[in-house]
């Protein structure tokens, strides 16, 4: 068996692409769509990180197929103003250059994938990606998070979670590893520490910046 690599697992929306207020929009719309009384945008950006059908439990109460299928479709034509943030592909290669597996673990279907890495960029420091499809509870479980170090052959023991939400906090929390979180999916900082981030930087840029004394450069560097 070989042995387990030292690794972080990157979220993807609102982490390293700007997508959260289109992700807003579209859920926004898709309510209205299924028929549902409105929701309020503030509490559908909260919302955001939990997989679609944990997101309209959440909001709504109740399963609707209706609403996630409006979402998706809601979604699809937006994606053309998706970015990700500043540095985002020199902060993945950063990390690589370290010794880390970068792995991508995302809320989001498996043929997400086939666009958000390209917009991503710097695929080739990414070692693989697990989705939602991959675990029968998304976060804040923390299923995402230890099938990710189990599949691509993580050690927990050297492995840090990357997200911009509580829920990516929380599912760190119940995996067992560490959590930085960045404030640009537009959850603030204080809401990130209250939940329990091990450190809160703005954006990859800023994590970047501050890499050789973030939890990922001190566990590197042991």
């Amino acid at each position: 068996m070989p042995d387990l690599r030292p690794g972080v697992l990157f979220d993807v929306d609102g982490t390293l692409l700007d997508t959260n207020y289109l992700h807003v929009l579209a859920w926004w719309q898709a309510f209205r769509d299924a028929g549902h009384d409105p929701v309020a945008m503030d509490r559908i950006h909260h919302a955001i990180g939990i997989p679609s059908e944990g997101l309209v439990r959440h909001l709504v109460g109740t399963d609707d197929d209706a609403a996630v299928e409006a979402h998706s479709r809601r979604y699809e034509p937006l994606q053309e103003n998706v970015e990700p943030y500043p540095r985002t592909a020199d902060l993945l290669r950063a990390c690589a250059e370290r010794g880390l597996a970068v792995v991508l673990a995302t809320s989001g279907k498996a043929a997400d994938l086939d666009w958000m890495q390209p917009a991503i960029g710097a695929e080739d420091a990414v070692t693989g990606a697990t989705t939602s499809e991959d675990v029968d509870e998304g976060k804040p479980e923390p299923d995402l998070l230890t099938t990710a170090m189990r599949d691509h052959g993580l050690d927990p023991e050297r492995t840090v979670a990357v997200g911009d939400t509580v829920w990516d906090v929380e599912a760190a929390r119940k995996a067992g590893i560490p959590c930085i979180a960045l404030t640009c999916g537009g959850i603030g900082g204080g809401e990130l520490s209250d939940a329990g981030a091990d450190a809160v930087y703005d954006d990859p840029a800023d994590l970047l910046d501050h890499l050789r004394d973030s939890p990922l450069g001190r566990m590197t560097t042991r």
